[in-house]
């Protein structure tokens, strides 16, 4: 055989694996006799069916549900994917090995784009998805400068194709500092929005035929800009209330799609938050004061800050190990106070809504981001029967599956050759 006819074959072979693959995407599914929570107005719909046709829900309840294949899920419960945010995961593999580490770098900027080092092929990306999670907002840990660099999104397939969107955010860190005040941070943001404003008029102001090169906005300008005009939101991590109060301001002043992270102390400010219509990412789990700056820190503000009207995303900011474990965390939300809705809404609808993605409801439309559990997904012993991303059925085997396997079977070898 010449090396032309092996080439032939290999392209013959990659064509009717790419084609096949669009056909079994094209396949439709009927989801029947489902518990269903939609995270909308409808809430939860008792022995429904959910019809997906080309990685979307397609129907819901129709009359006669047409479709190549069914499930019948038993009565089982049915929930949109949860989304996690504000982690690193895809850009850490062992924290505690320094060439596995992407997320941060001390010349991080404005414009600082981690999406080019994230990889899908992470071993905790598996991990998330047996804990209910279909989404991830992925941010950078920052460096030297207050804007750490700019969010993307992905998707939890572990596909080279998962990066469904970058640079949509800016992630800036203010707060209580090592060194110096924390009015500096403060004041650089607002001399960053000002500057970028004032720069932004006056190109306006000018004749665009006399423009030269020389005055092509920067790549952070452009960010800015981008800001300003609230195509991407500027996403603040932040604690103490009269930070938050400063922040409010700022949207306020330069109409910004503002979103708080952490907020230690937003439940003393919930009101104007709620009235200026600020949602808040915050880690339901914290209840010990870690700084001067968090001395409101509780287990009920998530709670509270729903009831307040405020738009609530649970999440666990940082390291992306913990993310399985972000389903306990609504279901400690909802044993210290917050609304069973609310809560699956926090981890669907609301961080859907926050940055603007297709998914996070199970309605006509919407991304087929599913998950099918045992019982209810906040209790412990519930567990993952099937789960969908795009459509497509996810394997719920992760690194840790292998290796429990690995060390549980049987042999006569020694332990350190199974």
């Amino acid at each position: 055989m010449t090396l032309f006819t092996q080439s032939a074959l290999a392209l013959s072979l990659f064509i009717s694996l790419a084609l096949g693959a669009n056909v079994a995407q094209a396949e439709s599914l009927a989801i029947i006799n489902a518990t269903v929570h939609t995270a909308t107005e409808q809430g939860v719909l008792n022995n429904a069916t959910v019809v997906i046709e080309n990685g979307i829900i397609a129907a819901i309840n129709p009359d006669n549900p047409k479709s190549d294949s069914v499930i019948d899920a038993k009565g089982a419960t049915l929930t949109p994917g949860f989304i996690a945010a504000m982690n690193d995961m895809g850009l850490v593999e062992v924290g505690a090995v320094a060439t596995s580490r992407d997320a941060r770098d001390k010349e991080a900027d404005i414009s600082f784009d981690p999406s080019l080092a994230f990889n899908p092929l992470a071993s905790t990306i598996p991990f998330a998805r047996k804990g209910g999670i279909t989404r991830n907002i992925v941010t950078s840990g920052g460096g030297e400068s207050i804007f750490a660099g700019q969010t993307f999104v992905v998707d939890l397939s572990g596909g080279f194709d998962s990066v469904i969107a970058n640079k949509t955010g800016l992630y800036v860190e203010l707060g209580a500092t090592d060194e110096g005040s924390r009015a500096m941070g403060m004041q650089q943001l607002i001399h960053q929005l000002e500057d970028t404003q004032k720069a932004l008029s006056k190109a306006k102001k000018s004749d665009k035929s006399d423009k030269e090169d020389s005055d092509e906005p920067s790549r952070e300008n452009s960010i800015i800009s981008a800001v300003l005009a609230g195509d991407i939101p500027l996403i603040v991590a932040v604690d103490r209330a009269s930070d938050i109060i400063h922040l409010i301001r700022l949207k306020q002043d330069f109409e910004l799609d503002l979103v708080i992270v952490n907020g230690a102390d937003a439940v003393l400010v919930s009101e104007p938050l709620a009235q200026a219509n600020i949602p808040v990412v915050i880690d339901a789990m914290r209840n010990l004061p870690e700084s001067f700056d968090s001395l409101h820190n509780s287990l009920e503000n998530a709670g509270k800050l729903a009831k307040a009207g405020v738009k609530v995303a649970i999440a666990l900011p940082g390291d992306s190990h913990s993310v399985y474990a972000l389903r306990y965390s609504a279901g400690n939300a909802v044993a210290n106070g917050m609304d069973y809705n609310d809560a699956l809404a926090a981890l669907t609808a609301n961080i859907a809504d926050i940055f603007h993605l297709d998914s996070g409801r199970i309605a006509v439309g919407k991304a087929a981001d599913l998950v099918l559990w045992s019982g209810d997904p906040f209790e412990f012993s519930t567990h993952i029967e099937r789960m969908w991303i795009a459509g497509k059925e996810q394997s719920l085997q992760s690194r840790q599956d292998e290796l429990r396997d690995r060390y549980l079977k049987k042999t006569d070898m020694p332990a350190a050759y199974r």
